[in-house]
């Protein structure tokens, strides 16, 4: 072979491993990155509930700080008096002029990256004139008039039942409320539309025009008005769960109006069986299909055919069963007679990972000493190289405990972690093809690219709406399917 195509080859190859062992050494960071911060929480918990954690701290599952309290900070004046316990405002005084409204937001904005927030109020006296108010306001809002009375503020007031909108002049919205009664304010992001509720039921809705933050805010307006509000720490009367659940019951029904063509999943599924390596799951789901599907063409809409995704199927089946199996050696041996290339760097990431998986093995079946001996001969080159001494450190940690599936590291000795090892594998042999243009193509399987376009989307529709709604969580679909 002329000797600039050897060592062109060879850079393409050295690119291909750099790439694909980069994305699963960072794979494995953020699972150790996630388990440091859940080592306390999640001690006792099985592995798939673990697995499910991880996967929320991957799909940025938000974690906005609450409201909690009301604001004792910013006054009314003399108009308002938060209660000692900050949840509770009374209306002193005799008020002589319209505006000496007694108005309180609460400590903090609502949350925005979700589906729902919800706060309620209980009116425990409605006073002299029952010109008690809920409502959502701006930042910004002079604090001496009731919500709804300014613009970008809402307010649903108790003495009319109207809704106030930006404006002094209400409109018809729902029933009055006074002494005893517990009213709401929700902001739904999935539809933009705020809604209120009297006692446990939705009483209206209203679009949702204002992008920026919006704060629960309430207000007492005549003389021995006193309301208590509730952020969540006890129970709302209204039942925020059904409301997000028949929420998100719309959002499916929307999508499964979608005309999909019948044998769309099909080769969704197909496609990552074969991605895989699950050869004989493929061969059983082929045969199950047959009967309840009409004839599928097996070239992808991308142009390339079958042959490229069943590449070397049996080979990488038998790789995948000997590393989740724990038998590294055996997998070493497949790799350096079947795929020499893929192994011949021996400080290449993919080396790395198998060797680590080794040295967990050793660890798992309590093969200490071994481990140790495994450790200094194996491990010495790559803590070396610098970009693996984090790593190195996580593998090693497992030997300085008792009971190191309980520790920090103990994510190492599930099977999610012989997973990472196997998928990095995989990819590895998928990019030997000849036909594949584009290593990147080997990482991920046409669902999984689905699910990240799906993420994609929905943060794409968030930040339309001001940074407000939902990301996609797929740790949740998959919660919400068991407890159907």
């Amino acid at each position: 072979m002329d000797s600039s195509l050897t060592l062109s080859l060879s850079h393409t190859n050295s690119d291909t491993h750099d790439l694909i062992g980069t994305y699963f050494l960072e794979q494995w960071r953020l699972k150790s990155k996630a388990a440091v911060r859940k080592s306390e929480s999640v001690m006792g918990v099985s592995e798939n509930q673990f697995l499910m954690e991880i996967d929320s701290e991957e799909c940025e599952e938000e974690k906005e700080e609450l409201p909690t309290e009301l604001d004792t900070l910013n006054s009314s004046g003399g108009f308002s008096i938060v209660g000692s316990d900050k949840l509770s405002v009374r209306y002193p005084n005799v008020n002589l002029h319209g505006h000496d409204v007694g108005v309180v937001q609460a400590n903090r904005a609502a949350p925005c990256k979700r589906l729902v927030y919800y706060f309620e109020m209980f009116v425990e006296n409605a006073g002299t004139k029952g010109q008690v108010a809920i409502g959502f306001t701006t930042p910004a809002f002079k604090l001496r008039r009731q919500p709804g009375w300014e613009s970008n503020s809402y307010g649903y007031h108790g003495d009319d039942g109207l809704l106030y909108r930006g404006q002094g002049k209400g409109e018809a919205f729902g029933p009055a409320y006074s002494t005893g009664d517990t009213v709401g304010g929700g902001i739904n992001y999935a539809s933009q539309e705020l809604f209120f509720t009297k006692n446990g039921t939705v009483v209206g809705t209203v679009f949702k025009d204002v992008k920026g933050p919006l704060f629960p805010t309430v207000a007492v307006h005549s003389q021995h008005e006193v309301v208590t509000v509730n952020f969540g720490k006890h129970p709302f009367v209204f039942d925020l769960k059904a409301y997000e659940a028949q929420e998100r019951a719309k959002q499916h029904s929307t999508i499964e109006k979608l005309s999909i063509p019948q044998n769309a999943s099909y080769g969704i599924v197909r496609a990552y069986l074969q991605h895989y390596g699950y050869e004989d799951t493929l061969k059983t789901f082929d045969v199950e299909s047959r009967s309840t599907l009409p004839p599928i063409s097996f070239v992808q809409e991308n142009g390339f055919a079958e042959d490229i995704s069943v590449y070397s199927l049996n080979q990488r089946k038998v790789l995948r069963q000997l590393i989740r199996s724990g038998q590294i050696g055996d997998a070493f041996g497949k790799l350096r007679e079947l795929y020499p290339q893929i192994v011949q760097d021996g400080t290449s990431a993919i080396c790395f990972l198998l060797h680590c998986q080794n040295f967990i093995e050793l660890v798992r079946v309590g093969k200490l000493e071994e481990a140790v001996l495994y450790g200094r001969t194996e491990f010495e080159k790559f803590y070396k190289l610098g970009d693996y001494d984090d790593l190195v450190k996580d593998c090693a940690a497992l030997l300085a405990y008792e009971q190191p599936q309980k520790s920090s590291v103990g994510y190492l000795l599930g099977d999610s972690q012989r997973e990472i090892v196997a998928d990095a594998v995989n990819a590895m042999v998928l990019s030997t093809n000849p036909s594949v243009k584009d290593s990147r193509e080997c990482l991920h399987s046409r669902l999984d690219r689905l699910l990240r376009q799906l993420s994609a989307c929905f943060l794409a529709k968030r930040t339309f709406n001001g940074d407000q709604g939902e990301g996609f969580h797929l740790h949740r679909i998959l919660n919400s399917g068991r407890k159907g």
